[in-house]
């Protein structure tokens, strides 16, 4: 049977696809064929307009039914089959780009379609129906692109899984003659597709005959010059400059082999004015490995079409110091700015630093580092770390840093999400990069020999850019409202997210910390925990980086040498620094040890809950120290700080209470419905649990190309969501009962996690994970208990200890299991991934599992 006597079809019934929805076009094309379409329609009045859907190679308009299932009333959703794909007619001639440009054109006179359009593209389908909306450009208010691109970026070679395909007798086999090529789609996508839906992507293209399409998509795609498609291509990739008055949503999947993060910087420098999500864990197929993108693509549409656009007032803007300011109050200072202890030990003065901030701000401009753009930094707390941020700052450059801590996968995958257009880093980062393929043009930290230059790609070094700045004028210093930082979370509730600060938010949390913590210029600090490490600078005070890999891996000794080194009087830590120092504090005993550490009068800690046992602990090491334990998160901090009298006071309670607001911030609860969702209106009523919303002058701009996240957290105007559940008690204190997405949905109402693990701990020692284990609105409380020597024990506590545990949490409990480790976050060594943990739960409750570990 010929291709051309393939006539268009009906789809059967499928997995999530209403056959209501199907229905056959039939139109003259260009040529004056007639063709028939298969097309999935909602059929409503478009009242307020209509989203027009055209998928890519090799899939078809099943990718887009949720985007019809999810529609609000007055919009009318088309997604069409091309011709040769999915359940449209098979034509005996190929379909070139510009041909498809045109038919679908064909299609929606024939549907007759008039305005306003959303067009909504994916793979190929993005460039077709840019096509489209260029043609129809009246008609369009929106539009809408997935893992797709319209140019090949300059200076790299097409994707070789592309370049392989399109081979003509690898062509001939993998796309037409064998289903390899349609199956990989599938295949592709993280996490794994259910079998039925990729069966259902796959079903138009049973046979050779309906594949045959297929091979001629991937022949059609121009990757040189003299193509018949190019012409056309490049008149859309031209086309795109007219759109900058219209909006633009890219929905991203960063494991893309073919589309990868390299394609989302050409869409976006083409269209800079586009809002961005990536969807951190998803592949090619961005809307089956990321559902909701239906969900956040129609709060987007209705956004900017004006039917749910929010008011965005700008917080009340205070004058306050640039964050270079401390340095520039102390250039002729020669007493100690930053000590560095580990490896060659380095002292370096406030005189030395400022003047080092200066040339390299003045050579980083020489070297083509325009104000706005993006410099991550892969350079260990220290001077150089110290000194690169500030130049950066006084350069206008935007800083990007993610915590070590994120592991090297996890660190490479933020950076590349931030899409940096410059690299600062020691040897060691800068061969990360290069092997995570994070863009951006390379400087180094250190003088390094021509041939690791050359294989680092390296163009700089710190040192020749502060020659080369020596002496030149500074560029003009960024406005308040320039964006300053790329700050990332800790990972651990989800991939890390990029969090961005403009100078006015940086400076006036270093006014926060300033006030808060009554931070004075004769004040020294030891930073043991690396974000801290960049604040002595900006308060103006001496700071020390103590000889610690990890937070978690400060002994008492490092933390006395690092505080005899500046005569510290306050300390920066992470919980699992302290609780080393504390396991430690037998190694600091000599009298040089002792009388650093009793000079300190003042230690922070912020990250995760600090336990007030661990507190009173500290004491032994820290004498005269008062313990403050701030709360807030890389969105917001600090927001409540409390002291450990405070936390004496406060006594046990449903949660965890980390004290009061500080000046100039405000907090409320958005509260919980029954199956645990933030949806009622905020509210500072004493004991009403819900989510923690957050208003102060130092929480951050957005989330960095997360716009249906940030979407979320700030649908209050002004406030930031913080994902923590808390209540609020008489007096006006924070109690956090956990995460958001760890409620316990029991059917009684929605349960905190932190309350009764707290109450627990102090029954049994050690860490406990309170999780829910079955549906949402029915979940059983399960408490786990991490114990050594548990491994290879059936999962299921001892009934004794099953007692002390059920009695000490004040409510009912299903199950006590144990083992002998919970799954911490690298950044903190504090915070349980009780996701994790609930899935282990799960299957040992229900017998799939006979115990181990989480």
């Amino acid at each position: 049977m010929s291709r051309a006597t393939v006539a268009a079809t009906l789809p059967p019934r499928l997995p999530g696809l209403d056959p209501a929805w199907s229905r056959l076009v039939t139109a003259d094309d260009a040529d004056g064929v007639p063709r028939t379409w298969h097309v999935l329609d909602n059929g409503a009045e478009p009242s307020t307009g209509t989203m027009l859907c055209v998928h890519g190679n090799p899939t078809w308009s099943y990718l887009w039914r949720r985007f019809l299932d999810h529609a609000p009333p007055g919009w009318r959703v088309l997604a069409v089959d091309q011709l040769g794909m999915g359940h449209s007619d098979r034509t005996a001639e190929p379909r070139t780009f510009g041909r498809r440009v045109d038919d679908l054109g064909v299609v929606t006179d024939a549907l007759g379609v008039t305005g306003p359009v959303v067009s909504v593209g994916h793979d190929w389908g993005g460039p077709i129906s840019l096509g489209w909306a260029l043609a129809h450009r009246a008609q369009v208010r929106g539009v809408v692109l997935a893992n797709t691109g319209v140019h090949q970026p300059a200076g790299s070679p097409a994707p070789a899984l592309i370049r392989l395909a399109r081979t003509p007798l690898l062509r001939a086999g993998v796309c037409t003659a064998t289903p390899v090529f349609v199956r990989a789609a599938g295949v592709l996508s993280r996490p794994a597709l259910d079998g039925a839906v990729r069966d259902a992507l796959a079903e138009p293209y049973r046979s050779a005959e309906r594949r045959r399409a297929v091979g001629d998509f991937v022949a059609d795609i121009p990757l040189e010059p003299g193509h018949p498609s190019t012409p056309v291509l490049d008149r859309v990739k031209a086309g795109l400059a007219d759109l900058g008055d219209v909006p633009v949503l890219a929905l991203w999947g960063p494991r893309d082999p073919v589309f990868s993060d390299r394609y989302l910087r050409d869409l976006l420098a083409r269209v800079p004015h586009a809002d961005v999500h990536r969807y951190e864990t998803a592949s090619h197929l961005v809307t089956e490995d990321a559902p909701r993108t239906a969900r956040d693509t129609w709060a987007w549409v209705e956004e900017v079409t004006g039917g749910g656009g929010r008011p965005a007032p700008a917080p009340p803007s205070t004058a306050r110091p640039a964050l270079w300011a401390g340095l520039d109050e102390r250039v002729d200072d020669p007493s100690t700015a930053v000590v560095e202890l580990a490896g060659l030990r380095r002292h370096v003065s406030f005189a030395l630093l400022g003047r080092r901030v200066r040339d390299i701000a003045a050579g980083l401009a020489a070297h083509g580092v325009r104000p706005g753009e993006r410099v991550a930094l892969l350079v260990p707390p220290g001077a150089d770390l110290t000194a690169a941020v500030y130049a950066c700052w006084r350069a206008g450059a935007v800083i990007v840093v993610a915590d070590p801590g994120l592991g090297p996968a996890g660190l490479a995958r933020a950076l590349r999400g931030a899409a940096p257009d410059h690299v600062v880093g020691a040897a060691r980062g800068l061969a990360l990069a290069r092997l995570a393929g994070i863009p951006g043009r390379r400087i180094a930290t250190d003088t390094l020999s021509p041939v690791t230059r050359r294989l680092l790609g390296v163009g700089a070094d710190l040192a020749g850019l502060a020659r080369a700045g020596r002496g030149r004028a500074l560029p003009p210093a960024p406005s308040a409202d320039a964006e300053c930082a790329v700050l990332f979370t800790s990972g651990s509730t989800g991939p890390a997210k990029g969090v961005v600060y403009r100078h006015r938010q940086a400076t006036a949390q270093v006014a926060a910390l300033r006030t808060a913590f009554g931070i004075t210029p004769e004040d020294r600090l030891v930073a043991a925990f690396p974000p801290f490490a960049l604040y002595g600078a900006a308060l103006g005070i001496a700071a020390a980086v103590p000889d610690a890999p990890v937070p978690g891996r400060l002994t008492a000794v490092a933390l006395a040498e690092a505080a005899a080194a500046v005569a510290a009087t306050v300390v920066f830590a992470s919980p699992a620094a302290l609780r080393t120092v504390v396991a430690t504090a037998g190694g600091a005993t000599c009298e040089r040890h002792r009388a650093a550490l009793a000079r300190v009068r003042l230690v922070v800690s912020a990250g995760a809950p600090v336990p007030a046992a661990l507190l009173h602990a500290l004491r032994a090491v820290l004498p005269h120290a008062e313990p403050h334990t701030p709360y807030g998160m890389t969105e917001a901090l600090p927001v409540t700080d409390i002291t450990l009298a405070g936390i004496d006071a406060a006594g046990s309670g449903d949660g965890v209470c980390v004290g009061r607001p500080l000046v100039g911030v405000a907090v409320r609860v958005s509260p919980l419905t029954p199956t645990g969702d933030a949806t009622g209106p905020l509210t500072d009523t004493p004991g009403v649990t819900g989510e923690l919303c957050i208003r102060a002058g130092h929480v951050k701009d957005r989330y960095d190309r997360l716009w249906g996240t940030e979407r979320e957290t700030s649908r209050d105007p002004g406030w930031h969501r913080s994902g923590d559940v808390a209540h609020l008690d008489d007096t006006g204190r924070v109690w956090v009962e956990g995460r958001l997405a760890h409620v316990v949905t029991t059917p009684e109402g929605p349960v905190g996690p932190v309350g009764i693990e707290q109450r627990v701990q102090r029954v049994t020692g050690g860490l406990v994970a309170v999780v829910g284990v079955g549906p949402p609105g029915t979940q059983l409380v399960v408490v786990v208990l991490s114990r050594e020597g548990a491994r290879g024990r059936s999962g299921t506590a001892r009934p004794a200890l099953a007692r002390s545990v059920r009695h000490a949490a004040g409510r009912e409990v299903a199950a006590v299991l144990v083992t002998d480790r919970l799954p911490l976050d690298v950044r903190h060594a504090a915070k349980i991934d009780r996701a994790r943990v609930a899935r282990w739960a799960g299957l040992v409750l229900a017998g799939r599992r006979a115990g181990g570990r989480p």
